[in-house]
């Protein structure tokens, strides 16, 4: 095997080096191990972005013929699987984006609840919780907060899409997305505190300081 078709060392071993040697011969077993490995991952974090299946299809098939016609800028300063991910991640953006229809996205500054100087709640926050174990409330629970999954920004609902639902720690987001651990963190922060405001407004519960007794 040819030291030219390896990956750059960069001081760690990549997993997927027989993969990449693979589609730099322009092997046609390298494809295969491609969409075997990556398919189901790739598509999840696609319909996160997209919200859409049919979208999120043609986001992961072009991201395969993007990859392998582009495997030669693959440099390894990355793991091959984060490289791959961002080709996913900004194709689901691109095709958000184009697909705005009649939706706006949310300047989260604008919705996001208010906090006093102190860095607290300056109004009551509902308590929505009880509604959670409530069976007879869990169409409506998966109803609001799938809209307001789908009002965040994208870069937003994909760190939120990522971290909450499938798992991916915030290093790993971060390589995806070329930002900081700490900047994914923020993301996720300002996201979830969205997506409580407007739970809030969907799930009408307690008052913090609600008692549930007579005087």
């Amino acid at each position: 095997m040819s030291v030219g078709t390896l990956p750059i060392d960069t001081g760690r071993t990549d997993r997927d080096w027989e993969l990449v040697d693979a589609l730099r011969r322009r092997d046609a077993s390298g494809a295969e191990r491609l969409v075997t490995t990556y398919q189901s991952r790739a598509y999840r974090l696609a319909v996160g972005i997209t919200t859409n299946a049919e979208d999120a299809e043609e986001v992961v098939q072009d991201a395969f013929v993007s990859a392998i016609r582009k495997i030669d800028t693959f440099r390894g300063q990355s793991a091959f699987g984060s490289w791959f991910y961002r080709i996913v991640a900004n194709a689901a953006l691109q095709k958000t984006r184009r697909r705005r229809r009649r939706r706006i996205d949310v300047a989260l500054d604008d919705v996001l609840p208010a906090f006093d100087s102190d860095g607290r709640h300056a109004a009551p926050v509902v308590d929505w919780s009880p509604a959670i174990d409530d069976p007879a409330r869990q169409i409506e629970i998966r109803l609001a907060l799938r809209s307001a999954m789908e009002e965040l920004p994208p870069h937003h609902r994909a760190a939120t899409i990522m971290r909450d639902v499938q798992d991916w720690s915030c290093a790993e987001i971060a390589e995806v997305f070329g930002v900081s651990v700490g900047g994914v963190k923020t993301r996720l922060h300002r996201a979830r505190l969205f997506i409580r405001k407007r739970l809030t407004e969907s799930l009408p519960g307690r008052s913090p300081g609600a008692s549930g007794g007579t005087a």
